[in-house]
């Protein structure tokens, strides 16, 4: 090897030393020769005194991500070509991932529950950008069971600290009856069964907003209640081939599973439905029931508010009715009368109003059809000889006492004749 003072190809003497990643090298200036090469390294302290390391421990290999990591994005980024998703939503879906792999809470999971923390990253990045994407879909897509998914997903949520907005009823509604397998021709779909998808994403969001208004939605899951007015909403769009078709066998041309309440779920709206056809004119002439109610689905939904408001009682009606059982006189049920006959006479009049078909009050479901309550346990002999008007000790007294402005008060207080 040639001096290290000239180059052996042109003869320059301009020789500078080059740091080429991890090697010190010294090059030719005037030809680019490499003239000698330094030993591998890392960062640390064999950096300082050039010692040769194993390549596993050397800094190009701490700078590659782990096999684990790179598996990771790749299936997020495979998610999101699937899910058809924009850019920005890989990359916060991406950065998510990273986030959740560097958190110690997941260091020590199932290889089962990291794969599923990629669709979770996923999942919360289509919320927080009010894309419609539910939980059933990404398991669907992951072949994951939704009780494992939604446990991921909650410590997901937690440990990064994310805010992740609620899916809107309406976007469900679009997201949903998006898997149906009805508004396109197929060979197991009978003609007249297709319908239009945007005539059936309307009807069934009119019906979802009547099971809105009629306490059918409140603390029940969604997903039934949207199945079932898809249901109402297909069979009025075209009731004289469709009214029988049932519900079952809608679910399995539209290629979706049947929720177990679903079935209540429908027979709660058909109620609704009913109640609100005895209040329109032209249907009192016809004997309704849950058949031939759905055909006027249309006309029902057009005068939704007006039926509401003459199928049921208004809040302001209750009260004046709660007024009038207040100051009658004692046989019907008197300040005096004791809870229980009064409550018997509020049971027997709701129930003498349903009798005569005239408007029930709008209450929830478990309001209408209670259950059955648990027995209280007898009050102990103790809890009997309590009636509160026991004398209270000045020194119990003083123990709610704070602050001497108020001890001062009471004692200026107990001075008094």
């Amino acid at each position: 090897m040639a001096a290290r003072g000239s180059c052996p190809g042109c003869g320059s003497a301009a020789l500078v030393e080059d740091a080429h990643y991890a090697q010190q090298q010294v090059v030719c200036a005037a030809c680019g020769c490499v003239l000698a090469e330094g030993l591998l390294t890392t960062t640390y302290a064999e950096e300082e005194h050039l010692r040769e390391v194993a390549y596993s421990q050397s800094t190009g290999q701490k700078e590659q991500l782990s096999r684990c990591l790179q598996r990771g994005i790749r299936r997020v980024q495979d998610l999101c070509k699937v899910l058809q998703l924009p850019a920005v939503f890989e990359e916060t879906a991406v950065s998510y991932f990273q986030r959740a792999l560097q958190h110690p809470s997941f260091h020590l999971v199932s290889l089962e529950k990291k794969e599923l923390l990629g669709g979770c990253c996923v999942f919360v990045t289509c919320r927080q950008h009010n894309w419609p994407l539910t939980m059933g879909t990404i398991c669907s897509l992951l072949y994951a069971k939704p009780e494992l998914f939604a446990g991921v997903y909650l410590s997901l949520q937690k440990e990064l600290g994310l805010s992740v907005p609620a899916l809107s009823l309406a976007d469900l509604v679009k997201t949903h009856l998006n898997s149906f397998r009805l508004f396109q021709h197929a060979a197991d779909v009978p003609a007249p069964f297709v319908e239009d998808k945007e005539k059936m994403v309307a009807r069934t969001m009119q019906i979802v907003e009547l099971a809105s208004e009629t306490w059918l939605v409140t603390g029940r899951h969604p997903v039934p209640i949207v199945t079932a007015a898809a249901f109402l909403s297909w069979q009025s769009l075209q009731p004289a081939a469709r009214l029988t078709c049932t519900f079952a066998r809608f679910c399995k041309l539209a290629g979706v599973d049947l929720p177990p309440p679903a079935h209540l779920r429908l027979k709660e709206l058909l109620e609704i439905l009913l109640r609100m056809a005895s209040q329109l004119a032209w249907l009192r002439v016809f004997h309704m029931d849950k058949k031939t109610v759905v055909k006027h689905i249309g006309d029902l939904l057009q005068h939704r508010i007006f039926l509401l408001k003459n199928a049921f009682c208004l809040e302001d009606e209750e009260e004046q009715h709660a007024a009038d059982l207040g100051e009658g006189s004692p046989g019907e049920g008197s300040p005096g009368s004791p809870p229980a006959a009064e409550e018997g006479n509020a049971s027997s009049l709701g129930g003498k109003r349903q009798r005569e078909g005239g408007p029930r009050p709008l209450l929830p479901p478990c309001l209408i059809n209670p259950r059955k309550r648990l027995r209280t346990a007898d009050p102990s002999p103790s809890d009997c000889a309590i009636t509160g008007d026991e004398p209270i000790s000045d020194s119990e007294i003083e123990q709610y006492l704070r602050g001497p402005e108020e001890i001062r008060a009471f004692r200026k207080a107990k001075a008094w004749p």
